[in-house]
């Protein structure tokens, strides 16, 4: 069999890459390689169109080994298996415990409970655990600041009391002082106090996990990847190094730390942020220890990982199930050690018992029918990946490296850089999703021209229950990329009359269909009904056509050069009775608007904004 390998290579002769070079070069026929091919992430950094041996030398990602610092492949050997997370909101501890037995059945393997602080007693405890087999799963809990001590406390009790192998017990108390900053913009309480109390009350428990990095926050306020990774970064540093001045171990606070990243939809550079989430926390970690090279151990990041809110989307709900399902499958091969996948419908109500098993199968399905909890670090060696993680890396370390000159987390929020720097983000990005320069399908692109939102509402984004927080700093902006489409359609539907758009089809068999398909998609994202049409003999056809059809807003479908000969005559023969839109940029628009043709759609506008103008027109 190597025989047969060996001759098989030797029959093809071996390309290199000037002669890619010179293959693209000549198929781009002109056209500069580095504006048509090579793509310029939101990081900074330009992806090539393509990759080879030789872009990986150098790269000291390649020697890293699974299992071993600097965890760059993960921290585990044997397999990638990670933990199926369930979120359960606690407010009668009974029906809690019966949901929590029944997931448990259903493929779950770790749980999340959301506590109320005023709610926490020992028999709260007591009967949301009971048939709970504390050995077997993970247990994770999330309550307010002031009361995390508290529930340590009431836990490590109960495990004690029913005979637990408190060594055993893998868990997290999810308390995180800065998270709460920059959510609600307050501070609450006393950090090292309250850390340092945790770490003693857990220490019975070493697989506890009790300081957090939420930078799952970041993620769903709409910040760039390099941003959330440098930033949990920072913050985990912060965290590390107060701790460590203030006399706890450096090994004992780094076990004791916890990230929540989000997932983005940016697949192949979501691998390659988690695999250097591991390596950069690792030397962080690594220079706190020193000599103490026994304690590497306390190097490994311990990642949860849940998919991001940003991009879900009220309209066509189901394509939520497409975007998480990536989502997944990239935390999955970046080697997360647990996750949770939010149901499809969690941008408009309270998810029910469907969603949460769509939501639970999602993950099933990558582990029981396309294994990805087999290999571990599967991306190794992609020559692709490999370059993404160092790029990533560089950027998130710079990032990092500004903010600790700066003077660390802590000073970096109560300056507010950090909630400017990823608000601006949000804008930039909701920029993008106006000029359809980022795609949400079923949103600003391809929507569902029958669907009605009904009773659906998007849910409340607002920082505290009542939306009325006193801030003392800046607060992350939660505003999803969609929000701003579902509220235009949602104008649309809620006014009295439903615009009509008449597609006016003729010339040039081909680029008409080619603008209706495109002007009935930019149409239809504010929830216009649309009548595409075959064509028109003379533009005076197809304009009593759309009177007859009672259209509001008459859109001319044609080739750029036949524009001069039918736009005029179309305006004119349309009189005012309606909208008239003409599908493209033509050379010769300064004409056209020279003879009071005002409206022009192509992919040079906003899509947001004119359809903003339109319904402030059309829905008087």
């Amino acid at each position: 069999m190597a025989d047969g390998k060996e001759k098989l290579f030797s029959d093809f002769a071996p390309v290199t890459t000037q002669q890619w070079m010179d293959k693209v070069t000549a198929d781009l026929k002109g056209a500069d390689f580095e504006k048509k091919l090579v793509w310029k992430t939101n990081e900074g950094f330009k992806v090539k169109p393509f990759y080879r041996m030789e872009d990986l030398e150098g790269l000291k990602t390649t020697d890293a080994l699974p299992g071993e610092f600097p965890y760059l492949r993960g921290t585990k050997k044997e397999n990638n298996a990670w933990l199926v997370r369930q979120e359960i909101e606690v407010s009668c501890p009974k029906e809690a415990n019966a949901k929590a037995l029944d997931i448990l059945y259903r493929g779950i393997d770790s749980l999340s409970f959301h506590i109320s602080g005023k709610d926490l007693t020992a028999e709260l405890i007591e009967t949301l655990l009971t048939d709970v087999h504390a050995e077997c799963v993970e247990l994770n809990f999330t309550t307010c600041q002031s009361s995390s001590v508290e529930l340590a406390n009431l836990l490590v009790a109960y495990f004690t009391e029913k005979k637990y192998d408190l060594t055993k017990l893998r868990g997290s108390i999810n308390y995180d002082f800065f998270n709460r900053m920059l959510t609600k913009g307050a501070e609450k309480g006393d950090l090292i106090e309250t850390a340092k109390a945790l770490i003693a009350a857990v220490e019975v428990l070493p697989l506890f996990r009790v300081i957090n990095v939420n930078a799952l926050s970041l993620n769903n306020a709409g910040a760039y990847i390099f941003q959330e990774l440098g930033y949990a970064l920072a913050w985990g540093n912060d965290y590390l190094t107060k701790l460590v001045e203030a006399g706890v171990p450096a090994a004992t606070v780094a076990k004791r730390i916890k990230f929540n990243f989000g997932i983005s939809a940016n697949y192949f550079l979501e691998i390659a942020k988690f695999r250097a989430a591991r390596m950069l926390w690792a030397n962080i970690v690594d220079a706190y220890l020193g000599e103490c090279s026994d304690c590497r151990c306390a190097a490994k990041m311990k990642i949860h990982a849940e998919t991001s809110m940003f991009n879900l989307t009220l309209f066509d709900a189901h394509v939520n199930l497409l975007r998480t399902q990536t989502e997944a499958m990239s935390a999955a091969l970046g080697g997360v050690d647990s996750m949770t996948v939010s149901p499809f419908d969690k941008t408009y109500q309270a998810s029910d018992d469907f969603s949460e098993r769509l939501a639970r199968n999602q993950q099933l399905l990558l582990k029981e029918e396309s294994h990805f909890d087999k290999v571990v670090d599967p991306a190794a060696g992609s020559y692709y990946i490999e370059n993404l993680t160092v790029a990533i890396a560089q950027q998130a370390w710079e990032l990092f490296l500004g903010v600790e000159e700066a003077g660390g987390f802590y000073v970096a929020l109560k300056a507010g850089t950090v909630q400017a720097a990823v608000n601006e983000s949000n804008k930039a990005r909701h920029k993008a999703v106006a000029q359809r320069r980022e795609i949400l399908l079923g949103s600003n692109q391809y929507p569902n021209f029958t669907e009605k939102a009904g009773a659906k509402r998007p849910v409340a984004t607002t920082c505290c229950a009542d939306g009325n927080c006193a801030k003392e700093v800046e607060t992350l902006v939660f505003d999803r990329a969609a929000s701003e489409f579902e509220a235009l359609r949602l104008q649309t539907e809620a006014s009295a009359h439903r615009p009509k758009a008449f597609m006016l089809t003729i010339g040039n068999l081909a680029m008409r269909q080619a603008r209706a398909q495109y002007a009935c998609n930019f149409l239809g994202c504010a929830g216009y009904e649309v009548v595409d049409n075959l064509g028109f003999e003379t533009v005076e056809a197809g304009v009593e056509a759309a009177m007859n059809a009672k259209a509001d807003i008459v859109v001319l479908c044609s080739s750029d050069d036949e524009y001069a000969e039918y736009a005029i005559p179309a305006f004119k023969a349309l009189n005012g009775r309606a909208m008239f839109v003409v599908a493209g940029n033509p050379a010769c628009a300064a004409e056209l608007q020279a003879e009071g043709i005002e409206n022009f759609i192509h992919v040079r506008v906003s899509v947001l904004d004119t359809l903003k103008a339109f319904n402030a027109q059309l829905l008087k």
